[in-house]
Order: C-alpha cells, then sequence, then structure tokens
C-alpha cells in the first residue's frame, strides 16, 4: 500500500478539514461522500472483515432505501466484499441482475442490486482489511475503468486513514496497559521537596513530587501526560495525592504540598480522596494543564474542601495566561512563581520587574508569593531584595523521602 500524505486526502474532500487530527470515522464518511456523489452512485460504504464477518465500518448513503446501519453486517462468504476480494466477482458490475456469479448471493434478488463497484482495502502488510464499495439498486452502463481506477484512489486513501488509525488503537492500548501497571503496582513513590521562609531559613513546607520506578526511566510529566492520554490521569493523580499522605503529617505548621489539575478538581473525585485527610496540614497546588471553561464550577467544588481548612496554591504562576486566570478566579493562598522568572532574575530586569508586580499583587490579595527554581545565591539574594519572603529550589532543599523530610523538620525543632 502506498502512503498517502494528509495534503493528497483533503484535496479530495469537499469540506475542509485538519486531516492530522481529524476522527477515522469522519475522514472515511467524507471519502465515501465523495466518491458517491461523483459516480452519482446510491450507496457507498467501507467494510472490515472480522471472524467470518462483514461489518459495515463508515457509510454514506442518497437516501433511507440503501442506508446501511454502521456496525451492522453478516456472513462474510455471502456478500459481495469477500467475492471480490477472492476473485469470485468482478470489481466492476454494470448490472448484477445479468451476472451469474452474483445471482448466486441472496442481496442481488433481495435488495436488488444493481450497478456495484468495489475495492479490496489492503493494508502495508499485505492483509485484506475489508473493501471500499459503491453500490446503486439500478443498472449503469455508463460505469467503465476510469471510474474503478478512481475508486481505486479513494481506496487507497482510505487504507492509509484506517491504517493510521490502526495504529494509533495499538499505541493507545500500549500507553493504557502501562499506565494501569502504575495505578495497580509499586511503581510510584513520593519525594518531598522543601519550602524554605527565606528570612528565617526554617522549613514551613514540602511539595510533594512524584517519581517513578520503571525501565527504561521516563519523567513524571511523561507519565501523566500518557495517563492523561489514555483517559486515566485523574486516577493517577487521585493515586499521587493519596501516595503523598499515606506516610502521615509532619509537625504543625509544616505542611504537605499536593498537585492537582482543574480536571481532578472538577470530576469530583478529590473528597473521598481526601475524606479521612487533616485538610488544614495540605496545601493543594492547582496546575496547568488545559484552559478552564467553568471556573464557577471549580470553585464550588472547592469550597467545601477550603471551608475545612484546605490551602490553595497557584502553580506556575508567570509561566502562562491559565495560571494567571487561576489566581484571579480562585483567591489562592499562595501564588508560586515559576522557575522561568525565578532563573537569572539576578540579571534580568523584566523577570524583576514582574516578579515586583506579583509581590504587589499578593500583598493587595493577601495571600504570599513562593518562588520555585531557585538554584544561585545570586538569585536567592535577589528575591530577598524584592520581597519575596518563601522559596523552594535546589539552592534551598532537594527533593528527598519522606523520612529525611521528617528528619529536617525535627532537626529545626530541636
Amino acid at each position: 500500500m502506498t502512503s498517502i500524505q494528509p495534503a493528497k486526502i483533503a484535496m479530495f474532500l469537499r469540506d475542509g478539514v485538519d486531516v492530522e487530527t481529524e476522527r477515522a470515522a469522519d475522514l472515511l464518511t467524507k471519502l465515501l461522500r465523495t466518491v458517491r456523489s461523483h459516480l452519482g452512485m446510491e450507496a457507498a460504504f467501507v467494510s472490515r472483515f472480522e471472524n467470518g464477518r462483514r461489518i459495515f465500518q463508515a457509510v454514506d448513503s442518497a437516501n433511507e432505501a440503501c442506508a446501511l446501519p454502521v456496525g451492522s453486517g453478516g456472513p462474510l462468504e455471502e456478500s459481495y466484499c469477500m467475492r471480490v476480494a477472492d476473485g469470485r466477482l468482478p470489481q466492476l458490475i454494470k448490472d448484477a441482475q445479468q451476472l451469474p456469479a452474483a445471482l448466486e448471493l441472496a442481496a442481488t434478488r433481495e435488495f436488488p442490486v444493481g450497478a456495484h463497484l468495489s475495492i479490496p482495502l489492503r493494508l502495508s502488510d499485505g492483509s485484506t482489511y475489508g473493501t471500499f464499495c459503491c453500490f446503486s439498486r439500478t443498472a449503469d452502463q455508463s460505469l467503465n475503468e476510469r471510474d474503478l481506477e478512481l475508486l481505486r484512489m479513494f481506496a487507497e486513501i482510505a487504507a492509509s486513514v484506517i491504517e493510521r488509525d490502526l495504529e494509533e488503537s495499538r499505541l493507545d492500548a500500549e500507553s493504557r496497559k502501562r499506565v494501569e501497571g502504575v495505578l495497580t503496582g509499586e511503581v510510584l513513590s513520593m519525594v518531598y521537596q522543601p519550602i524554605v521562609d527565606l528570612e528565617n531559613q526554617r522549613i514551613v513546607g514540602f511539595e510533594s513530587l512524584a517519581r517513578f520506578q520503571t525501565v527504561p526511566p521516563r519523567s513524571p510529566d511523561v507519565w501523566f501526560q500518557e495517563a492523561n492520554s489514555v483517559g486515566l490521569g485523574h486516577q493517577l493523580e487521585v493515586l499521587a495525592i493519596q501516595s503523598a499522605l499515606a506516610h502521615g503529617y509532619l509537625s504543625d505548621g509544616v505542611y504537605v504540598a499536593c498537585n492537582a489539575s482543574p480536571e481532578v478538581v472538577l470530576s469530583g473525585e478529590l473528597p473521598d480522596a481526601l475524606c479521612q485527610a487533616k485538610l488544614s496540614r495540605i496545601v493543594l497546588e492547582i496546575t496547568e494543564h488545559s484552559c478552564v471553561r467553568d471556573y464557577a464550577n471549580l470553585e464550588c467544588m472547592l469550597r467545601p474542601l477550603r471551608d475545612r481548612g484546605l490551602r490553595l496554591a497557584v502553580d506556575d504562576a508567570g509561566a502562562g495566561y491559565s495560571s494567571f486566570g487561576h489566581i484571579l478566579r480562585l483567591h489562592p493562598d499562595y501564588i508560586k512563581l515559576d522557575m522561568s522568572i525565578t532563573r537569572g532574575i539576578d540579571r534580568d530586569r523584566g523577570r524583576r520587574a514582574l516578579t515586583a508586580a506579583l509581590i504587589g499583587f499578593a500583598h493587595e490579595t493577601g495571600c504570599e508569593l513562593i518562588a520555585e527554581g531557585v538554584e544561585t545565591a545570586s538569585e536567592l539574594a535577589t528575591l530577598r531584595s524584592l520581597g519575596v519572603h518563601k522559596g523552594q529550589g535546589y539552592l534551598l532543599g532537594r527533593p528527598a523521602s519522606f523520612d529525611i523530610a521528617r528528619d529536617l523538620v525535627d532537626r529545626q525543632l530541636s
């Protein structure tokens, strides 16, 4: 099978489409409609061969009389599709009523079938997936090899679309299996990075961060992206929150921060995950996966938790539009300055100006600013001079196990 470029697919479709993102079923239907209309046929369909049956995968018809329900089908041996694919019927039939081999099939008489064109869909491994067909109930003596060649071209495009969809389905299945292995196994663990008061160098909290013990190693962001892509992102986020709190709590005045996307908040799964938690000892960091379109519902879902003492932080401030939207709508207790602003702040006037503006905003709204990604003494000194009172980063403490985090807290209390 020759690979068909997306531009070539789009060229044959009447409606503008994004071939890279369009659903395979929609693309196939548009292909069928285009070729059916061009050839003046009553119906067109893509079939697939599955467990001895011919299944209608995509259909386009000019009228109800020729409508074929998607997902329906019948025995493969009793279909035109199979007999065209194995050569017992020709690919171009001008009048099935005059062809003895076609009259052997009950559908020829009962439907009835008049004109019929069919091209087997071959995949790149040489296997036959199904067929790309057009037909009418009446004969059409004007059909010729040029029409059949057009159908072959559309069948080639359809096979390319189908193969892409099969590959995406295979990759999705592999991704789901990997993520399910994380959800049911002991792959996920949590580490804790100190959040420090820059004035007295005392630890005020720890951000819990997910780590995955897999071979080959994969970064946490890759795991969460993959989980979201297969619809398991909520489950993985909730598991990370539960794992972060499984060890218990640190001393009074030292909180544990857990990350949660707006999507997992809106899912309604957080109250169950936090039902036994001491919410006054937890800060929920709202992370940015996508633009929030329903802030009213997001606030509604968070309100009962905040009424029980849960504090809120907005992560990655300065990194994108959505983080500022979170700040304006959610009225957080903490704003976390993104590391892309913190790094090099000692050498960049623009970063200092943005930080100063956020400090003023935080003061006006009664929340605190936490600088992430503090890595050099010069960055730390600049942040202090600007009036940033809390910080997090490798200079202040690296992520470590819960036991080490507890030892650090015990040490500062002694």
